[in-house]
């Protein structure tokens, strides 16, 4: 059981805006409380930004871990080593692979997802465009009969969160309904489909753009394609991978502004080298080679995931793109909460939610990361002595 606490001295950003010289006071349960109690724990966070835990929707490993072929101790490294940068809920995403052993990898992380180590499972492909396949094996791609997507979501247990595909394949349509009927994301990606073709997806139930601009065609003044679909339409969240490798930034500015900062989602979209460093991995059965923190397919050189985790997309979003921080801390935790339909539960410092948040100092680094009461990272801060 956590130890009560109460965090003061920081800017504490909450959903109606940011408290300077706030408090933030944690309860013994592990969850923000509304009254601090004589004798409860202070630290002085003066100078620092206290922030809601970071919620990653979109993340297929890291740590040297990937969540689709790792042990059970290999993708809880891959869950530390995002923790340790502030995502506190994470969903394990999975790529393209035989349907049985999707399937099968499903009620593994299900497994996982019941425990509390992760928050769903998000399955990106098998059911993509060819032309559009990014970093997926073009040999186990195949068409999205609802069938096979029903039996996906059966072998995750109510754990399946997301399940991206291409709309415009036959079946495309019929399964995004499917997937909305059953409580799960649908999202239009690694898509080759035009402008009416993600309309239709739109008007059956999709609500979410993988990693938008990604894996899609470009946006054309006479052929606007999918981007301009999903970017127009307010029923669709559009995920973004600050990187500075994935997006330009006028192109991130563009989706960023256009959207606007209730229906963006921050990713990291990343792969097994994040928080790890360099070298050759492997994504499914591709080989990757990691080169100054940008990875791509040994054959071919396409993008293949990414090294990022959100304190740097935070970072990035703060002090290159110049958003507001209580923009990019709806983008990177309220957003993807709401989405994910844990919102009752974290994305926000509110009494009754777990204590999950991130310390950041001035610069925007993690200088504390706490979960459901217990600090995995405790700040050196003035009264951090007395976190005991």
């Amino acid at each position: 059981m956590a130890a009560r606490k109460v965090l003061t001295g920081a800017r504490v950003v909450l959903p109606t805006g940011t408290v300077t010289d706030g408090r933030v006071i944690v309860d013994e349960r592990g969850r923000i409380a509304g009254h601090a109690h004589e004798g409860d724990a202070t630290v002085d966070l003066a100078g620092h930004w206290v922030v809601p835990g970071f919620v990653d929707m979109h993340n297929h490993g890291g740590g040297g871990a990937s969540f689709t072929s790792g042990t059970e101790d290999e993708v809880l490294q891959g869950v530390r080593t995002h923790r340790e940068h502030g995502t506190t809920t994470l969903v394990a995403s999975t790529v393209t692979g035989e349907l049985d052993f999707l399937a099968q990898r499903a009620g593994f992380l299900a497994d996982l997802a019941e425990q509390g180590e992760i928050a769903g499972i998000h399955f990106e492909g098998p059911f993509i465009s060819p032309c559009r396949k990014g970093a997926h094996s073009e040999a186990l791609l195949r068409d999205p009969d609802p069938a096979d997507v029903r039996k996906l979501i059966d072998a995750a247990r109510g754990q399946a969160r997301m399940l991206t595909l291409a709309p415009e394949l036959p079946g495309g349509v019929d399964s995004v309904r499917l997937l909305a009927e059953h409580g799960v994301l649908a999202a239009v990606g690694h898509t080759d489909g035009s402008y009416d073709q993600t309309l239709a997806a739109i008007d059956a139930g999709a609500t979410v753009a993988t990693h938008l601009y990604n894996a899609m065609p470009a946006l054309g003044h006479r052929a606007p394609g999918p981007i301009a679909a999903l970017l127009e339409d307010e029923r669709v969240t559009v995920e973004l991978i600050n990187d500075g490798t994935h997006l330009h930034p006028a192109s991130f500015q563009l989706a960023f502004h256009h959207a606007g900062p209730d229906r963006v989602a921050l990713i990291t979209d990343a792969m097994d080298a994040a928080g790890f460093g360099d070298g050759r991995y492997m994504l499914g059965p591709l080989a990757v080679e990691v080169k100054d923190s940008v990875a791509r397919l040994v054959e071919g050189g396409s993008i293949a995931g990414s090294t990022l985790t959100l304190d740097r997309a935070f970072k990035r979003a703060v002090t290159v793109d110049r958003l507001p921080v209580e923009d990019v801390v709806r983008t990177i935790s309220a957003n993807p909460a709401k989405l994910l339909g844990v919102y009752d539960r974290v994305g926000s410092l509110e009494p009754g939610k777990d204590a999950d948040l991130v310390v950041l100092d001035e610069n925007f680094d993690v200088a504390g990361v706490m979960r459901k009461g217990d600090w995995l990272i405790a700040p050196v801060a003035p009264g951090a002595a007395q976190l005991g």
